[in-house]
C-alpha cells in the first residue's frame, strides 16, 4: 500500500520514545502495557485461534449445506442467491490473500529487489550496531494516488558513524524445488478457498514457536505472529461483511416471507450472526495487541464485546428482514441511502487509516457497509458522542422498519406471532445495549468510563501556558518506581520574560507571585540515566548499546488505525530481516508530529 506523507526528511533526533522490537513493554517492568514481543503466547491464545477456525468452518459449511438443500427442494432462485453470497465474497478475499502471499514470498525467494536491499541494510545495521547505525526511511513529495509511503517503505540505510557499512552476506535462497512446491501449494489452497485456514494454522505454528524458543528467536516469531494475525483479522472482517451479513439478511427474509423456519435456515443464520460478532471483537483485540501505546484487551472483554455486537446486529438484521419481506424495492433504496449517508459521515470525519487518498476513500466506503449493521470506531479521540448519535439513528430505523412491517404485514401472519417478533427485536437491541454498557463501565482496557481515574494510562493533552501540545502515549502504574519509566507531562517552566528596561511584562507579576508561592525556586534536573521518556540519550555510546533503529519518516497513526509497519509490507520485511540478522534488538521510531527534541532542548536552555 502507499502512504501519506508531507515529504519532510527524517531528523536524526526524534522526541518519540523509540519502540523496541524485541520487548518494548517488558511484563516485569510494565505489566499493564501491551507490547509486541513482550506478551507470551498462552493456551488461551491457542484456544481462541481454534475457536476462530471452528467459526469459519461452521459459517461456510452451513451456507453450502443450505444451498444444496434449496437445490434439492427445487428452490433454484434461493439456491442461486445463497450460493452467490458464498462464492463471490470468498473469491474476493482469496484473491487479496494470494496477492499478499505473492508479494511476501516472491521477495523472500527472489533474492533481488527490495528484499535484498532491505536485507543489506539489515545486515549492515546489525554489524554496525555498536557504531550507532540507523535505518532511515525517506518518502517523496508525490500525493494522492501515488505510492508515497511505498517510497517511505524502501528503507535506505543511513550510517551516522564514520565507519564504513559492513558487507552483508546474501541469505541463501530456498532450493528451487521447495519454492515451486510452496507456490503450487498456496495456489491450490487459494483455489480451494482455504487461504484463511492456512493462515490460521500458520498463526498456531508461529505462536508455539514463539513460546518454545529463547529470547532471540522468540521475538522474531512473535512479530511474525502479530503480522499474520493482523492479516487474518483484516481478511476475515472483510469476508464477514461481504458474505455473512448479506447471507444473514437473506435467510431471515426467506424465513419471514415463507412464514416457516427450516432447521438449516436457522443454523445458517445463527452461524452468520456468530461470525459477524466474533470477527468484530477479534479485530479489536488484535488491533490493540499490535500497538504498544494501548492496553491489551482481556478475553472477558472480548466475549462481552462479542455479545454486545451479537445482539445489536441480531436486532438490526431481523428488522431488515421484516421490512424486506414486505417492501423489497424500498428496502434496497433504504440500504443504499443509509450507506451513502454513513459513508459521507465517515469521509467528513477525516479518517487516517490508509496510505493514500484514494485508498482512504475506498476504505471509508467499506466501513460504510459495516455501518449498515453495527458500530465500528474509525476515528481517534473520544467516541461517546459519535456512538450515541449512531445508536440513536439505528434505534429510530429499527423502530420504523419494524412498525412498517407490523402495519403492512400479510394476512397469514397472526397478531400473536407479530407481537413476539416485535418483542424479539426490542429485547435483542436492549440486551446488546446492556452488554455495551458492561464493556465500557467495567471491562474496557483503559479502565471504566465512569471511574474516577484511568488506572495510570496517560493520554494526550494540551499542556503549558502557551498551549504547547505535549503528547505522551505511555502506560504507567502508580506503583512503578523505575526511573527509566519517568514521563514528562509538561515542559519545564521558564523564568518571567522582561522588557529592555528590566521590568516584568505587565500582567505577569501576579501570576509569578502565585506561582512562586507554590513552586520551589530551584529544581534538580534528573540525571541522564533517569531522564524522562521524551528526552533521548544524547551520548553516542549509550545510543550504540540500544542497537539499530528503523526511523520511519511518517507521523505515527493514532488508534484505532494500524501502525504503518503493519500496513506496509515492505516495512514488515525490513523489520523481520533486522530481527533475523541483528544481534541487538532494533527499534522503531516514527517522526514526531508535535514537538521535536531540538525544540525541547532550546526550551530547556532558557530556564
Amino acid at each position: 500500500m502507499a502512504a501519506k506523507s508531507d515529504g519532510a526528511a527524517v531528523s536524526v533526533e526524534d522526541d518519540n520514545t523509540p519502540r523496541s522490537l524485541s520487548e518494548p513493554g517488558n511484563p516485569a517492568d510494565r505489566p499493564r502495557c501491551s507490547a509486541a514481543g513482550g506478551k507470551p503466547y498462552t493456551l488461551l491464545d491457542c484456544c481462541w485461534v481454534l475457536c476462530a477456525l471452528l467459526v469459519f468452518f461452521s459459517d461456510g459449511a452451513t451456507d453450502l449445506w443450505l444451498a444444496a438443500d434449496y437445490y434439492l427442494r427445487g428452490d433454484y432462485w434461493w439456491f442461486g442467491l445463497t450460493l452467490v453470497f458464498v462464492v463471490v465474497p470468498s473469491a474476493v478475499v482469496q484473491v487479496l490473500s494470494f496477492r499478499w502471499f505473492v508479494y511476501d514470498y516472491s521477495d523472500l525467494s527472489g533474492g533481488d529487489g527490495a528484499a535484498s536491499g532491505s536485507g543489506t541494510g539489515a545486515a549492515a545495521a546489525a554489524a554496525g550496531a555498536a557504531s550507532d547505525n540507523t535505518l532511515s526511511t525517506k518518502d517523496s513529495d508525490q500525493r494522492g494516488g501515488c505510492a508515497a509511503a511505498g517510497n517511505a517503505a524502501n528503507a535506505t540505510p543511513v550510517y551516522t558513524s564514520s565507519a564504513p557499512p559492513a558487507t552483508a552476506g546474501r541469505v541463501g535462497a530456498p532450493r528451487r524445488c521447495c519454492t515451486v512446491c510452496m507456490w503450487v501449494f498456496q495456489t491450490v489452497l487459494h483455489v480451494l478457498q482455504l487461504g484463511q485456514v492456512w493462515r490460521y494454522i500458520h498463526a498456531l505454528y508461529l505462536g508455539a514457536q514463539s513460546r518454545w524458543h529463547g529470547d532471540g528467536p522468540r521475538r522474531h516469531f512473535h512479530w511474525r505472529l502479530m503480522f499474520e494475525s493482523a492479516d487474518i483479522t483484516m481478511l476475515r472482517l472483510l469476508e464477514a461483511f461481504l458474505k455473512s451479513a448479506p447471507q444473514l439478511v437473506l435467510q431471515l427474509s426467506i424465513m419471514i416471507h415463507g412464514n416457516d423456519v427450516l432447521p438449516l435456515q436457522g443454523l445458517s443464520a445463527s452461524a452468520s450472526l456468530v461470525s459477524l460478532a466474533w470477527m468484530i471483537a477479534s479485530y479489536q483485540k488484535v488491533l490493540r495487541d499490535s500497538r504498544d501505546d494501548k492496553l491489551p484487551m482481556s478475553y472477558k472483554a472480548v466475549i462481552t464485546q462479542m455479545l454486545w455486537h451479537f445482539f445489536t446486529i441480531g436486532a438490526r438484521t431481523v428488522a431488515f428482514a421484516l421490512f424486506a419481506s414486505v417492501f423489497q424495492l424500498y428496502f434496497g433504496i433504504f440500504i443504499v441511502s443509509h450507506w451513502c449517508v454513513m459513508t459521507f459521515w465517515i469521509i467528513q470525519g477525516e479518517t487516517d487509516f490508509c496510505m493514500s487518498k484514494w485508498e482512504e476513500i475506498i476504505y471509508n466506503m467499506v466501513v460504510g457497509i459495516i455501518y449498515i449493521f453495527c458500530w465500528f470506531n474509525v476515528k481517534e479521540g473520544p467516541s461517546r458522542f459519535r456512538m450515541t448519535v449512531y445508536y440513536s439513528v439505528t434505534l429510530a430505523e429499527n423502530v420504523a422498519l419494524t412498525a412498517a412491517w407490523y402495519t403492512y404485514r400479510g394476512p397469514q401472519t397472526s397478531d400473536s406471532y407479530a407481537l413476539v417478533v416485535v418483542c424479539l427485536v426490542a429485547c435483542s437491541f436492549a440486551l446488546g445495549t446492556f452488554f455495551m454498557l458492561v464493556y465500557y463501565c467495567w471491562l474496557h482496557p483503559d479502565g471504566p468510563v465512569l471511574g474516577s481515574q484511568w488506572r495510570g494510562c496517560v493520554d494526550e493533552g494540551v499542556v503549558g501556558a502557551g498551549g504547547v501540545a505535549g503528547v505522551i502515549d505511555a502506560c504507567l502504574t502508580p506503583s512503578q518506581g523505575s526511573q527509566t519509566d519517568m514521563v514528562i507531562t509538561s515542559p519545564p517552566r521558564t523564568l518571567p520574560r522582561t522588557k529592555d528596561t528590566g521590568e516584568p511584562v505587565p500582567g505577569e507579576r501576579d501570576r509569578d507571585r502565585d506561582r512562586d508561592s507554590c513552586l520551589p525556586v530551584f529544581q534538580v534536573r534528573p540525571s541522564p540515566s533517569s531522564s524522562p521518556a521524551l528526552l533521548h540519550r544524547t551520548s553516542s555510546s549509550s545510543r550504540a548499546q540500544e542497537g539499530p533503529v528503523i526511523r520511519i519518516d511518517l507521523p505515527r497513526k493514532r488508534y484505532p488505525a494500524w501502525d504503518a509497519h503493519f500496513i506496509d509490507r515492505r516495512l514488515r520485511k525490513t523489520i523481520l530481516l533486522l530481527e533475523t540478522t541483528s544481534a541487538v534488538s532494533p527499534r522503531i521510531q516514527y517522526r514526531s508530529s508535535m514537538m521535536g527534541s531540538k525544540e525541547v532542548l532550546e526550551y530547556e536552555t532558557t530556564v
